[in-house]
């Protein structure tokens, strides 16, 4: 009889022991994050280091239990750029049960707008493109468009410049991404915003910008605002100093001063430009690393998980950090409400993010802020300025005053 009962205990103490562990793995849940970006191909000096971004942040969600005993998966695919291999890596990743999307670039988020609709999935582009939220409820920009980015950069040259209208050029990227804020601009200067566009350059491949520089000036341009990737202005700039044309003080006379919107400069500029790049003037919503200090995310991140010095340092692999920050800050929110995780619930939860419930990720220079009435992120601008091969802050944080007039 007492073997019996201690058979019956036993085999009782096992199946309770069964019972919990099956309740450990059913209360243990994986949220398929998917990404699909230009890792080679066009703009893969972007791509790589924001992929690598969204990597490691993912990666530290897991190793520190930032959603408890929840995982993410986060699924990122090379799309070289080409929205077609875009759109089938999109709907693979529906297929296995995404429930948040980080996109690249801005032709694949226009092309892929219906789909997210169709979908109800909430969508956090690397495209700052401000075309991307008309007619659109589910895309989320991270930061400020492009569009108010170079007409914050106008307003700054209209600001300092000493003497009479000043004259810029607009250097864009041959492309949606880079030709997204030409319109808004034009209409900031019908506003009333004091300064002439003299030239619109879409460069291609070019080796050699000697015919441009000496084209620019001789119509009196005195500032390049680019709106592009990295080597192009490298290139640029390069030239720039070989003739002697490249300011050495802001709208100095008879010579070019550059400024550049969010991918047309940082640090990952002077790893192209080297001391070409000093004197060019810069926005981002991101605060820099060398401005973050000791406690700067991305370097904590990229010596955790053994990348390159450099890498940690560079803008883009911030701009991937972060977009898997918001991603992830809004499923710990549905959690804290109680909530399930799901297209749905993380799509309510963006919309909230304002007011007391603004989100700040450590890597801005302003808070997130979302809503169904305003789904760009960050507001503010920071102006940085390249001194001895580095970007560092210059002057306060700022909002555009005419992005606001024509929007």
């Amino acid at each position: 009889m007492k073997n019996t009962k201690l058979a019956l205990i036993g085999g009782l103490s096992a199946a309770i022991f069964l019972i919990f562990l099956v309740a450990q793995n059913v209360s243990a849940e994986t949220y398929v994050i998917g990404s699909s970006i230009a890792i080679t191909g066009p703009t893969s000096d972007v791509g790589s280091p924001y992929a690598k971004g969204i990597e490691d942040y993912c990666k530290f969600t897991n190793d520190a239990n930032v959603l408890g005993k929840d995982r993410v998966e986060c699924i990122v695919r090379d799309d070289a750029y080409q929205t077609a291999n875009t759109k089938r890596n999109f709907e693979d990743y529906m297929d296995q049960d995404m429930v948040i999307y980080l996109n690249y670039s801005t032709g694949s988020t226009l092309g892929l707008k219906k789909d997210f609709e169709e979908e109800k999935i909430p969508v956090l582009p690397a495209s700052f493109h401000a075309g991307n939220l008309d007619e659109s409820n589910y895309i989320f920009l991270p930061i400020a468009s492009y569009s108010e980015q170079a007409i914050g950069l106008v307003e700054y040259v209209v600001a300092n410049h000493k003497e009479g209208t000043p004259k810029f050029a607009l250097f864009l990227h041959p492309s949606a991404f880079g030709r997204g804020p030409l319109e808004d601009v034009k209409k900031a200067l019908a506003a009333g915003l004091k300064a002439e566009l003299v030239e619109v350059v879409e460069h291609g491949n070019d080796l050699d910008y000697t015919a441009t520089i000496t084209r620019l000036l001789s119509k009196g341009v005195s500032y390049v605002i680019s709106q592009t990737v990295q080597p192009p202005v490298a290139t640029l700039l390069k030239d720039a100093n070989r003739l002697g044309k490249a300011a050495s003080s802001f709208g100095e006379k008879g010579k070019l001063t550059f400024l550049g919107c969010h991918y047309a400069g940082g640090p990952d500029l002077v790893a192209l430009a080297g001391s070409a790049a000093d004197g060019t003037f810069w926005t981002t919503s991101y605060t820099m690393t060398i401005e973050q200090g000791a406690e700067a995310i991305p370097i904590h991140l990229a010596k955790a998980y053994g990348r390159d010095t450099d890498l940690g340092k560079s803008q883009n692999y911030m701009n991937g950090i972060m977009a898997a920050q918001i991603a992830i800050e809004a499923m710990k929110r549905v959690k804290a409400k109680g909530g399930k995780i799901s297209k749905a619930s993380l799509y309510d939860e963006l919309n909230l993010m304002n007011g007391a419930n603004a989100y700040s990720p450590g890597t801005t220079v302003g808070p997130v802020t979302f809503s169904k009435t305003d789904r760009a992120g960050v507001d503010t601008l920071q102006l940085y300025l390249a001194t001895d091969g580095v970007f560092r802050s210059y002057g306060k944080p700022f909002t555009s005053e005419f992005y606001g007039k024509i929007k």
